[in-house]
């Protein structure tokens, strides 16, 4: 750390030195342009921005399949709006990893294609998608993923199972979203001005996008037991119907606390949630106790189904946690 003092000139003008070491390495020098951010009792410097789009180059010879499309998803959540994939020669393999790893980004198309080379670009508006439109994206898909898994599962419905699964990728999309949002504002002040929402809410909805995506994983693992199981019997198809009812309220009360405008507001609905989490065990043990007279094959899968109920419910609890900590008085 560096202290400076602060000097008045002309009268009314406040002027403070740059450190010289940073201004070298930044490329600051007399009659250079820097960038002032304020927030709250902050004031963050940086050098001017010639561009708003970053690039970033890539050498993908080594990568294929998973890995490839992992980079791809690194890349971008990194904050490169142009992303340059190169190698000495980019395979057919490689192209359908690519290919792949495009088709789960929101916004982004291949703009450009070489016998050596391959070009990503995001063509999403960032003003299109706030990370508060995001994560409320995330939350009506994810409960909705979770309400459909159960009636899937207490109907025998294997198509209802199926679409569940199939939308959990929009849920991916959108984390990935949230968490190139989120990143930006870690590294440029910039960019948390034209969310118009500061660092540290975007912290806060950025944890909680993590606890709907786990929500939406646990939709999928339930859907995919209902595809396996026959006709559940009537007394645990309504006690599981009960449970998610308790869950669903725990996830709504939750969502609610953390995007309350009043304090008092989302202070009461996270207590709310989190008593309600509580209960959750007890009910889950009710459920247990009509299972001992199944079969041990459904017994196991049915356990399961109560694992992820009661995790989903933990996850509401997670963000309950955080509503509470966004509302709580600042120093």
């Amino acid at each position: 750390m560096e202290t400076r003092k602060v000097q008045v000139t002309g009268g009314s003008t406040y002027t403070v030195s740059l450190p010289k070491e940073w201004a070298i390495e930044n490329g600051i020098s007399s009659g250079s342009i820097v960038e002032i951010y304020s927030e709250d009792d902050t004031l963050s410097v940086t050098p001017e921005c010639d561009t708003d789009h970053q690039e970033g180059v890539l050498d993908v010879s080594a990568l294929e399949d998973d890995q490839l499309i992992r980079a791809v998803f690194t890349m971008y959540v990194g904050g490169f709006d142009v992303i340059r994939l190169e190698a000495g020669r980019v395979t057919t393999t490689q192209r359908r990893a690519i290919r792949s790893a495009v088709q789960g980004l929101v916004g982004v198309e291949v703009v450009e294609e070489g016998s050596d080379h391959v070009v990503v670009q995001d063509l999403l508006d960032s003003a299109e998608l706030s990370i508060v439109n995001a994560v409320s994206r995330m939350r009506l898909i994810a409960t909705s993923m979770l309400e459909d898994a159960v009636t899937a599962l207490v109907e025998n419905d294997d198509d209802v199972a199926r679409d569940v699964i199939e939308r959990d990728d929009d849920v991916d999309r959108l984390f990935l979203v949230v968490s190139r949002i989120f990143r930006a504002t870690l590294r440029s002040p910039r960019a948390a001005e034209g969310l118009a929402v500061s660092r540290e809410d975007c912290f806060d909805f950025h944890s909680s996008a993590r606890q709907l995506e786990r929500v939406a994983d646990h939709a999928v693992k339930i859907s995919r037991l209902a595809t396996e199981l026959e006709a559940v019997p009537e007394t645990v198809a309504e006690g599981i119907a009960d449970l998610h009812a308790d869950v669903g309220r725990i996830l709504e009360q939750s969502m609610d606390a953390l995007f309350a405008k009043e304090g008092d507001e989302a202070t009461d609905l996270g207590h709310d949630a989190l008593e309600s989490v509580r209960e959750i065990d007890e009910h889950t043990r009710r459920i247990d106790d009509i299972l001992r007279d199944l079969e041990p094959v459904q017994v196991q899968s049915l356990g399961l189904v109560l694992d992820s109920l009661s995790r989903s419910a933990d996850y509401g609890g997670n963000i309950a946690e955080t509503a509470l900590q966004k509302a709580a008085p600042r120093p």
